[in-house]
């Protein structure tokens, strides 16, 4: 399997060192900038596995740059774990409610950032190497097509496939209804929000079983999330 690519957003020489040293040794394949604008067209030349995005950059803000990589169809999926000096709760949810997956406050451990960035991977590698991804009940075979609850065969459309593999690559993460918009149908889409709650609806009838807990958990005006069950 190749080596997980990782690119990393970080404006303090020593710090970015020390990490793109470390990430390496761990055996990632790393690239480097401190600069928001080179890193969204590093980010759509060649799409990384992971992101590690600082919040005060050059150029273009990290803040921003996480939001542009959610918009685009390339990198919604991208994991992405911010750095950042700012403490403040507000700033830890304007931060993932901007898309990011995991949140660090400098300073910290660049252990703490390799056990972090290293759940993530374990998270997303059998989707990236196209193998078949398990979450509770559920089985999905990227590269057959084919989706299995309890060893029952799904029969799922195409746009309900597609929204239940986007759920299986990020089991428990709530996703609004615009970041599911983004990420099952891509951006520019004419899709009315509303119709991310038909598929919604066709998905868990799709893969409902008689007796068994629905995986699909709603939350109420934030949108929706897969749970192992």
């Amino acid at each position: 399997m190749p080596n997980a690519k990782l690119l990393l957003v970080e404006d303090d020489p020593s710090l970015s060192e020390l990490l793109e040293f470390r990430f390496e040794n761990e055996g990632y394949d790393v690239r480097v900038t401190p600069d928001g604008d080179e890193a969204l067209l590093l980010a759509s030349e060649d799409i990384p596995d992971l992101i590690i995005l600082d919040w005060m950059i050059e150029g273009t803000s990290g803040i921003e740059v996480c939001r542009r990589l959610r918009r685009s169809m390339e990198t919604a999926h991208v994991p992405i774990i911010m750095l950042t000096a700012r403490e403040a709760e507000d700033d830890r949810i304007r931060g993932l409610e901007t898309g990011a997956d995991d949140y660090l406050t400098k300073p910290f451990s660049p252990r703490e950032l390799l056990a972090r960035v290293a759940a993530v991977m374990r998270r997303i590698r059998p989707a990236l190497a196209g193998e078949a991804i398990t979450v509770g009940s559920i089985r999905l075979d990227p590269v057959s097509h084919k989706a299995e609850r309890n060893g029952r065969a799904l029969h799922l459309g195409p746009t309900e496939y597609r929204l239940l593999k986007f759920f299986l690559e990020s089991p428990g993460r709530v996703f609004s209804r615009n970041q599911l918009l983004d990420g099952v149908w891509g951006t520019g889409s004419d899709i009315e929000l509303r119709t991310v709650d038909v598929h919604i609806r066709r998905l868990r009838k799709a893969i409902e079983i008689e007796g068994a807990e629905d995986p699909i958990r709603t939350i109420r005006s934030a949108g929706y999330a897969l749970e192992s069950v």
